[in-house]
């Protein structure tokens, strides 16, 4: 070949832990495998969910003859970055009637954080993003390549279960000036416990005290309590108290639209005047990322959003599906209670959302996956929506049996 070698100092990178998983588990044979690192949601045969407000919604899109594949704008779809915007903070929101709002379409939640790290980093000038311990692993490196240097705030109370709140505010009111504050809408990913109300107000007492950036990551609207509302409760309260902030959304899991990669990025500013600027800068960042974003997941969003029986539909829908985890949270810790399984696992119907955070060792998850064939992560976060009414005591006797494992602990 031509030339001095340009590529053989490349080292093979990491495998991606998720995937992994999820790899392993297609490549096992065992009749009672169970993947418990799924992060989309599973019907109770452990079939993915099309929702059925999405599939008409596709059907009207393709007998529309207005219908095309023409590009959309840097900023997306217009008419589903409005309709997003008020399913998120509400349609009767100050921000959203004073148009204080700047709103574009980003590739799904990733793509989303992406653009606002990069946006922050460009204009804001932030001294640090603090991210909860633990967090979604993909939020650190997202942060890390928007050259935003990153911090960490405590967040799960290994004793309790629960939020550590205090650890949580005096990490909040030990940070530096232009802090970004990385907070997790509802449904915290990994451990699946949430502030309550009243410690959402604390910490926006905190953070307003101290002048931090609020950055909401809303991944899971309507999927963790099955009502759009309570789930928008924390970021609807900081607008409501003035806060500026950025919130990166999703529609990955509340609407099934995994491969659709469709998501919104939006900013909350002062003025109208403002959120203009923003706006337009936004698409200064998007242009030389990928020009503009796909279209057919805008229409089918932007579609259930505006049609009335659509939505009354999908919300139907969506109300169905947490409460289906929910019952699996249920069925699991009866059976663990059941079973005579050692320790306290009320955590796992205290919970909320698609995951649980089980509190098992590296080396239990490691005995549930090798002799269990239960798939999942090694920090002990478990998919509720891989369990169903056929696994669930297998799950149960793969928990009890991995806790004799002690040597590693």
């Amino acid at each position: 070949m031509l030339g001095s070698d340009k590529f053989g100092h490349i080292k093979l990178a990491p495998d991606d832990a998720i995937l992994q998983t999820a790899i392993a588990f297609r490549n096992d044979s065992h009749t009672d495998k169970v993947n418990l690192g799924v992060g989309a949601y599973r019907t109770d045969e452990g079939k993915p969910l099309l929702f059925r407000a999405v599939k008409e919604a596709e059907k009207q899109i393709l007998a529309d003859p207005a219908t095309n594949k023409e590009y959309l704008g840097i900023d997306g779809h217009l008419k589903f970055n409005k309709l997003a915007q008020e399913l998120l903070l509400g349609e009767s929101s100050s921000a959203v009637l004073e148009k204080r709002v700047a709103s574009v379409q980003t590739i799904s939640g990733t793509g989303s954080l992406r653009i606002g790290a990069e946006f922050l980093s460009m204009f804001f000038n932030p001294s640090c993003v603090l991210i909860s311990r633990p967090t979604w692993g993909n939020h650190i490196t997202i942060f890390e390549r928007a050259r935003i240097p990153v911090k960490y705030y405590p967040y799960w109370n290994p004793k309790t279960k629960g939020v550590d709140i205090e650890g949580m505010i005096n990490a909040l009111n030990d940070a530096p000036e232009k802090s970004i504050v990385l907070l997790h809408a509802c449904a915290h990913n990994p451990t699946g416990v949430d502030p309550t109300p009243d410690q959402w107000e604390r910490i926006a007492d905190v953070m307003a005290r101290k002048d931090l950036l609020p950055y909401f990551d809303s991944a899971y609207q309507g999927f963790a309590t099955g009502s759009i509302e309570r789930d928008a409760f924390a970021i609807r309260m900081f607008i409501s108290r003035g806060f500026q902030c950025v919130i990166s959304q999703s529609f990955a899991k509340n609407m099934g639209l995994y491969g659709e990669r469709i998501g919104a990025l939006h900013i909350v500013c002062r003025t109208s005047e403002i959120a203009d600027k923003v706006l337009s800068q936004l698409k200064i960042v998007i242009r030389p990322m990928y020009s503009n974003p796909p279209m057919h997941g805008a229409l089918i969003a932007a579609k259930v959003l505006e049609d009335p029986a659509l939505k009354n539909i999908w919300l139907s829908e969506l109300e169905q599906v947490s409460q289906r985890i929910i019952q699996m949270r249920r069925v699991l810790l009866e059976e663990l209670v059941r079973i005579e399984t050692p320790g306290d696992w009320t955590h796992i119907t205290s919970q909320i959302g698609m995951f649980s955070f089980t509190g098992l060792s590296p080396a239990q998850c490691e005995n549930m996956i090798k002799k269990w064939h239960c798939y999942m992560l090694t920090n002990g976060r478990i998919s509720m929506a891989g369990i169903n009414s056929r696994n669930y005591q297998h799950v149960a006797r793969a928990i009890k049996d991995s806790l004799q494992i002690r040597e590693k602990l």
